[in-house]
Parts: structure tokens; sequence; C-alpha cells
């Protein structure tokens, strides 16, 4: 692993890393803030992931969470979107290829090589945070923005018992019935759809729902409502009798001014679990 950069922000230190990656082949970065207390022992971790066209460096520069985070006391992780590089597969549209991995293993040429950021994610950069920083891995939450947000809920809801809570921003809820899903989905996991459903929170919630508590935020002026569908989990959530929160913001679109005006409440609910 190297450290591309160290920061000191907010009492605590804001890094950004790099390493070779067993799961993309490919150099991966990422970015962790560690908050003040993290000097004393490990310190609880909340994720946040990204959405379409973005690397680790949008949330870390734009959510202003970093002061939230050290309020509280709990480490932040901002991973890629994708796999990076001249030999990575990618394509010409913005939806698909490089910052768009959608948080699956792709199983279809030419992706499946180095597009399994699901591995990634949930296995190999948990354990590496795990292996060289002070992190209570036993204390983690995740939230994420667009397809972040997908992402977010689909882990959350796969990995019982990993996360203690799960919110997110504009998430694409049900990318199985909308274009921003079932092209990717198509050219990631192949035609076969029931394959696609592992990896659709509308689906997942329910079927399975989640083993705590959530928090959905979506902006009613968001340009992107249709491809979104958020009210497929909404309903969902309601007829799971989900413990939790969807607010639907009036005048607010899909940019990280509309991030940034609610991360402050989905720090706090995160913390709130966190430190229980």
């Amino acid at each position: 692993m190297k450290t591309v950069s160290e920061n000191r922000c907010f009492g605590g230190v804001q890094g950004v890393y790099s390493h070779r990656s067993q799961a993309t082949g490919c150099e991966m970065t990422f970015g962790l803030f560690l908050p003040e207390e993290a000097k004393d022992g490990p310190v609880p971790v909340l994720w946040f992931l990204s959405g379409l066209t973005c690397t680790h460096e949008n949330a870390m520069t734009k959510s202003g969470a970093q002061a939230l985070a050290s309020e509280y006391g709990i480490a932040l992780v901002f991973p890629d979107t994708s796999p990076r590089g001249e030999d990575v597969a990618d394509d010409d549209a913005f939806d698909l290829g490089q910052g768009a991995g959608f948080y699956v293993n792709a199983t279809q040429e030419p992706w499946a090589a180095q597009y399994r950021m699901w591995d990634y994610i949930a296995e190999e950069l948990p354990d590496l945070l795990a292996a060289k920083f002070p992190l209570d891995m036993d204390r983690q939450s995740i939230t994420g923005h667009s397809m972040g947000g997908h992402g977010a809920l689909v882990l959350a809801m796969q990995l019982p018992g990993r996360f203690r809570s799960v919110s997110a921003f504009a998430p694409i809820a049900q990318p199985t019935g909308s274009d921003w899903g079932r092209k990717q989905f198509t050219a990631y996991l192949g035609q076969n759809e029931d394959s696609w459903k592992a990896h659709d929170a509308t689906h997942l919630m329910t079927e399975k729902g989640f083993d705590g508590d959530v928090l959905i935020d979506q902006g009613s002026a968001d340009q992107f409502l249709d491809l979104l569908r958020p009210e497929a989990l909404a309903q969902a959530m309601m007829a799971k009798r989900q413990a939790g929160t969807f607010r639907m913001q009036e005048g607010y679109d899909h940019s990280y001014f509309f991030v940034q005006s609610f991360m402050p409440d989905h720090v706090a609910f995160h913390a709130e679990e966190l430190w229980k």
C-alpha cells in the first residue's frame, strides 16, 4: 500500500492511499478520514459509496462529512467506483465502464476479468483497512449517493450483520426497472434477469429487508427521478414494514449540494448506531 497524501483535517487526518488489488487486477485508490480519537485506539467506520462518473475524491472533497465525523469520533472510507487504467475495459458512455462499476462482480466479457467491485468492497478493502489502520470493524455502517446509494443498500441487505445502519442519498432504487441498471446489468451480468435481482435494492427490500435502521433522502427536483425510481423502494419499505425513514426533500436536485445539505442528519443517524 502506498500513501498518496495525508492532510490534517478537523483534528484528524484525511488520507489517500493506493494499492494493487487482487480483485480488480489493477491499482485502486481510496480515501480514509481518521478522527483524532484514532490515535488512542480503533474507531467505528462509516463507508461512503459514490455514484456514476465519480472517484474516491468526489465525496471526500464535496460532502462536508469530515467535520461531522470528527465530532462523533468515527472514520470515513471513500472507495473508488470501478477499476481504473489504460488496460481496464471501458466504454464511451458515462454510465458504463470506468466510473460505473455498479458494485457487482461482472460475469461477461470484456468486463469479467477486472470489474469485480463486489469482491473489492465487500472483502478485499475491508481486510486491508483492518490490517493497516486503527478501525473497529465490528462497528460499521454504510451510506452512498446515486449508484453508491444502490451499492450501500444492496451490500447492507446482502451482508446481514455487517452494518449497523444504512442510508442513501437519491439511490438508484430499482435498477432492474431502469435504464440505470438494465443497460449495465445486461453488459456486466448477462441476459438472465434473475441474476440481476441480487443487486436490486427494491427486490431485496421486498424479500429480505435490513436487520437495522434505514434512512433515505431523495430530492423532489432530482433531474433523474424517472431513472432512480424512489417510489418503488418506498413502497417496498412500507410493505416490509422496514424500520426506517424515507424523506422526499422539496426542491433539491441530484447534486452534492443536496448531499451536503443532509449529510449532518446521515452522520448523526449512523453515529447513534455505531456508538451503541
